[in-house]
């Protein structure tokens, strides 16, 4: 019979012996799907050969103090010195270059992904892949080099389309699917060429859709899918075999993949594609408005619920918005059609339209819905719908007399105040001499020599005119008040404080 300890050490065998074939009948019995899709290696199989890696090179000026660009100063006959001639011909691709010297223009060479769309020699790929090339190379899943000509390219959607002389091969093209359609969860596939492996087949799932990092267009696709670099201007695959997006950044402490990337939605490629390939330039929409978001104080001192849209802060003079009536102030809830849910929404939705379209464009005014009608002009390079700026000018030295409104200290637009604070002639309101004591103010980027235009969308022209808006305000029963404020060199934005 056996001991104490034998025995316990008996019924841990036991439990783990039982542990284990519960484990194997669970792993039998899984699923799949717990695996992935089976369907992958279909797709993988059916579109690889669309996948093209793509080869540049460029002329870089050495500069005498980079890396590997200077030979040390040796003593004679040092024994190093064959050692150090050897490396540094190595490093410049061959002879040249005085010793200790600049070696002169060296070739530099990137690896980047593209994809097929067109059996004509039509590749997209991303504009950082080509950009400031000397010499573009298509590589062919099969190993195939071909020359690549650029036919346009879009800086602000980082989209390039490319034109290379098609094989006697047959070449297989890939289509766009809709990325509206993708849903979060959703397998997805990614073929690239990373680290210049060559084509590189991983999985993974949408995480996120509608992801802004940072431009004005952004509306990225996150997907935990394997993507580092060589990855970028790759595609993403759906489970049909479908582009849904292009590859093209990723977020890393590293440099290599931890499960955050970022691909531009085919509904937006479509669009950019079909213009660099028809003008050989991206040509969009313009309303000429300067706009900021509404914030939950901003929605309830206009009375919007919920909080929705783009806040009209500034109206361009020249620009299509000014005659068709839309006003500084003036909420875009909706435009040809579409919901405008954020600010971000309006540049994406104004740029895709066609130029020269009119369009509906529902406004909010005073509480009420208002329809404007509008013909888009053509966004250039130099403009786009700009957000109001936040730049704080720096604070007068100088004191003044001031009265207390709203925790900020107050003063008439005089003359001499006009000119302390260099206030174009062409704003007009209430100056902020100081905003001591108002961490409210400091908040929302208020300063001295920015000017109270309006409160609640009434014209203010002195401290009695702000403190009786505010004192209806607080019997309205609001808790902030919405102030219209110009900076010196007025540009308007709308800022909310509390009343209380």
């Amino acid at each position: 019979m056996p001991g104490p300890f034998e025995l316990t050490i008996s019924r841990v065998r036991a439990f783990a012996v039982a542990g284990a074939l519960a484990l194997a009948s669970t792993s039998l019995a899984a699923p799949a799907f717990a695996r992935g899709p089976e369907n992958i290696a279909d797709v993988a199989e059916k579109v690889i050969d669309a996948v093209v890696n793509i080869s540049t090179s460029q002329n870089v000026a050495a500069r005498g103090g980079e890396r590997g660009g200077v030979m040390p100063q040796l003593p004679p006959d040092s024994p190093f010195q064959d050692f150090f001639d050897e490396f540094f011909k190595n490093r410049r691709g061959g002879e040249g270059g005085p010793r200790g010297g600049n070696s002169g223009p060296r070739r530099v060479n990137s690896l980047g992904s593209g994809f097929i769309i067109d059996t004509a020699g039509m590749v997209v790929t991303n504009n950082h892949v080509i950009a400031d090339a000397d010499e573009i190379n298509i590589i062919l899943n099969d190993g195939t080099k071909i020359p690549a000509e650029i036919v346009g390219r879009d800086k602000k959607t980082d989209l390039a389309l490319l034109k290379f002389k098609p094989p006697e091969k047959p070449l297989v093209a890939v289509k766009f699917g809709n990325s509206d359609s993708v849903r979060i969860g959703e397998w997805v596939v990614a073929i690239g060429n990373p680290f210049s492996l060559g084509g590189t087949v991983t999985a993974g799932i949408v995480s996120a859709r509608n992801r802004d990092i940072g431009g004005q267009y952004d509306a990225y696709i996150q997907t935990d899918a394997a993507i580092n670099r060589g990855n970028s201007g790759g595609p993403l695959f759906n489970l049909n075999g479908d582009v849904i997006g292009v590859n093209t950044a990723i977020f890393s402490p590293t440099g290599g993949s931890v499960g955050i990337g970022f691909a531009v939605p085919s509904n937006i490629v479509t669009g950019v594609i079909d213009q660099l390939r028809q003008f050989g330039e991206a040509r969009r929409g313009w309303l000429g408005v300067r706009i900021q978001e509404v914030t939950d104080e901003i929605a309830e001192s206009l009375s919007i619920k919920p909080a929705r849209g783009a806040l009209i802060a500034g109206i361009d003079d020249k620009g299509p918005a000014k005659p068709a009536g839309i006003e500084s102030g003036d909420v875009i809830v909706k435009f040809d059609g579409k919901d405008i849910k954020t600010m971000k929404d309006l540049p994406r939705v104004v740029a895709d339209t066609p130029i020269g379209k009119e369009v509906d464009v529902v406004v909010i005014r005073k509480g009420k819905e208002q329809t404007r009608k509008v013909t888009l002009g053509r966004l250039e390079d130099d403009e786009k719908a700009k957000e109001a700026s936040l730049k704080v000018p720096a604070p007068a030295e100088e004191k003044t007399v001031s009265q207390k409104a709203l925790g900020l200290d107050l003063a008439a637009l005089s003359p001499a105040l006009r000119s302390r604070y260099k206030v174009k002639d062409s704003v007009k309101g209430v100056v902020i001499t100081s905003i001591e004591g108002s961490r409210d103010a400091a908040d929302k980027r208020l300063s001295a020599g920015d000017v109270i235009m309006e409160v609640a969308q009434e014209a203010v022209t002195n401290v009695a005119d702000i403190k009786k808006r505010v004192d209806q305000l607080k019997k309205d029963g609001k808790k902030s008040a919405l102030l219209t404020v110009s900076n010196p060199d007025g540009e308007v934005r709308f800022v909310t404080l509390s009343v209380q």
